[in-house]
């Protein structure tokens, strides 16, 4: 198990990380969300290990993580960390980065598993391509590969698909996250990307200011709703008056776009702004008496149309 107690890590006297503990157990995977600046990769680098606590303590299990002060090479070996960077050896292989921290004792054993790993992001027709002549996407996806060579107990990834095509980025994080989970890796992983974040995730850990506000189940914390800062990190979000729904009460409450559904008649009314196309659906923006809300429609609405919404739970 992977602990944190009363974690405090400071910059230039500015206080970076403030009294962080949370425990995760073997096997788990966790996501750091939170706003830019928020604390997410200085604390994967305090768990590696790349800093020095002001205060606080870091666990595996028995083993105390501890930073350059106590280590000639910082970074914990049962670890493995892949920054934004990616840290690639840029006039080698793809296939010889990924093989780097392999032993070469057992050649055949190593060309097995590099070629496992090619398979898995993707990149095999690309193994003997330097690492410059590579685009960032799949740089990254080289990175990814590396990290999971040694099959550490813990990694630790900031933002790992950031570079990859949409197009791809579906199944390879399916492929990187259920491989970790069939080893047993446990996964630390911050990022902006809410697919990340609520697909594989056992639980969301929610940083400001380098502190934990909120630490739940992904389903729990996006059905949750009590704060706007963190809702709208699932994306957009309305803040409607309860008295719109007829709920005896005038708080507001939050409501995401696709919680609101067209009616014959109701109190929300509101005049269709813009309609924006998103594939299977459209957003449409639209002005109330209060401001501006988001809904969704299957179908695009004409600027001007006036309509009548209300919540879908309270519209069967």
């Amino acid at each position: 198990m992977l602990s944190l107690t009363n974690v405090v890590f400071s910059y230039d006297k500015s206080k970076i990380l403030n009294n962080i503990s949370f425990s995760v157990e073997k096997g788990k995977h966790i996501s750091l969300i939170g706003e830019s600046g928020s604390g997410k990769s200085t604390l994967l680098k305090v768990i590696y290990g790349l800093e020095d606590l002001d205060e606080g303590k870091i666990f595996w299990n028995d083993a105390e993580v501890l930073g350059p002060k106590y280590n000639l090479v910082p970074g914990m070996s049962f670890m493995k960390y892949l920054a934004q960077d990616f840290d690639l050896m840029p006039f080698t292989t793809a296939a010889e980065n990924i093989g780097k921290f392999l032993s070469n004792f057992y050649l055949e054993e190593k060309q097995k598993k590099v070629e496992e790993l090619l398979d898995l992001v993707e990149m095999t027709e690309f193994s003997n391509v330097k690492v410059k002549n590579l685009s960032g996407g799949q740089m990254q996806r080289v990175a990814i590969a590396r990290v999971l060579a040694l099959e550490p107990e813990i990694l630790l990834f900031d933002e790992p698909f950031s570079h990859i095509d949409n197009s791809r980025k579906n199944n390879l994080r399916r492929s990187v996250f259920n491989y970790a989970k069939e080893k047993g890796i446990t996964c630390i992983v911050a990022t902006h990307d809410m697919d990340d974040a609520l697909s594989f995730s056992d639980e969301i850990i929610v940083l400001k200011n380098g502190e934990i506000i909120a630490s739940e189940k992904p389903k729990e914390l996006f059905s949750k709703k009590n704060n706007l800062e963190i809702a709208k990190l699932f994306g957009d979000v309305n803040q409607i008056s309860k008295k719109y729904f007829e709920l005896d009460s005038f708080e507001d409450i939050l409501v995401y776009p696709f919680e609101l559904v067209v009616v014959e008649k109701s109190k929300l009314e509101v005049n269709v702004i813009k309609s924006y196309y998103k594939g299977q659906k459209y957003l449409v923006e639209a002005k109330y008496k209060e401001g501006v809300l988001y809904f969704e429609s299957l179908v695009s609405l004409k600027p001007g149309v006036t309509l009548y919404l209300t919540l879908l739970k309270l519209s069967n």
